[in-house]
C-alpha cells in the first residue's frame, strides 16, 4: 500500500440516543445516533402499527370479504 494514503483506523466511541454506547473502530472518534440495535424497532420486535387517518380500517372494510 502506498503510504499517507489511508486514513488512520482508530478506537471510536459510537452513542445511541437511548443510551446504549458500542466501541469500535472507524476513521472517526466518535459517532452519535438515533436508533442502535437495542432500541430499533426491527431487531426488538417491539414495533407498532400506527394508524394514520383510519386507513387500517379502511383496508379491513374493503378486503374483509376475501378473508377467510
Amino acid at each position: 500500500m502506498k503510504a499517507n494514503l489511508h486514513p488512520e483506523y482508530i478506537p471510536c466511541k459510537i452513542q445511541c440516543a437511548c443510551g446504549n454506547v458500542v466501541e469500535t473502530f472507524s476513521t472517526r472518534k466518535e459517532m452519535h445516533v438515533n436508533s442502535c440495535a437495542a432500541c430499533h424497532p426491527f431487531y426488538t420486535g417491539n414495533s407498532k402499527l400506527i394508524d394514520t387517518e383510519g386507513r387500517v380500517d379502511r383496508f379491513n372494510k374493503k378486503y374483509a370479504r376475501f378473508q377467510r
